[in-house]
């Protein structure tokens, strides 16, 4: 089976020429994520794509520490950032599982289109809760893949998904993934779902 990283580098070209679905939410997302951030917050931000929301919001905190499994996608985020100009955000390949940072290294964790790709989203909420400061953010975007009928696709897609050619889906549900981060610690202060089979953005914090 190829691993995670195959089938992102793959399309990760393609994937970074593609426009935001929808720009309104995309702009709501951003500006709730912002009312959070201070000039002195250091920011992780775990499955970080190609980079484009690390870029708009490196202006508005001190750091950004970025990840993402693929080569590929690492390396146009880091050529992004470069061409806007942007010097404090750091662009390493790594996975969720392996990342390590002391505890309570970060004011901001963001998990955006990446917990519903996870066979384990629950230890990243955890890890996501051992690097956070008491008081600091989860931001998250994640398509509830149990929900909405989007289960039956996810398990449809599973035999091209094992061959690398879509993404592996985990089923995971809106109410399991609020449970998952109050049971971890987290007090859930957004939840916003535009549409139904949108992702659902939650903003919760460390208690």
């Amino acid at each position: 089976m190829p691993d995670r990283a195959w089938f992102w580098d793959r399309i990760a070209r393609r994937y970074a020429r593609t426009p935001v679905p929808d720009a309104d939410v995309y702009e709501r997302k951003l500006a709730s994520t912002r009312a959070r951030l201070t000039p002195v917050s250091r920011v992780l931000e775990l499955g970080c794509g190609t980079g484009t929301t690390a870029v708009k919001h490196a202006p508005h905190c001190a750091r950004i520490d970025a990840v993402d499994v693929s080569p590929a996608m690492i390396e146009i985020a880091r050529g992004r950032a470069r061409g806007a100009g942007v010097e404090n955000i750091s662009f390493n390949v790594g996975t969720v599982e392996d990342f390590t940072a002391p505890p309570e290294s970060y004011d901001m964790v963001m998990m955006h289109s990446l917990l519903h790709l996870l066979d384990d989203p629950r230890t990243a909420i955890e890890k996501a809760a051992r690097l956070l400061k008491p008081g600091g953010w989860l931001v998250s975007s994640t398509t509830a893949t149990g929900d909405d009928g989007l289960a039956l696709i996810a398990l449809l897609m599973r035999p091209a998904a094992a061959l690398g050619f879509l993404p592996r889906l985990n089923g995971l549900t809106a109410d399991t993934l609020r449970r998952m981060m109050t049971d971890t610690g987290f007090e859930i202060v957004e939840d916003w779902k535009p549409r139904p089979r949108q992702a659902v953005f939650i903003v919760a914090r460390k208690i």
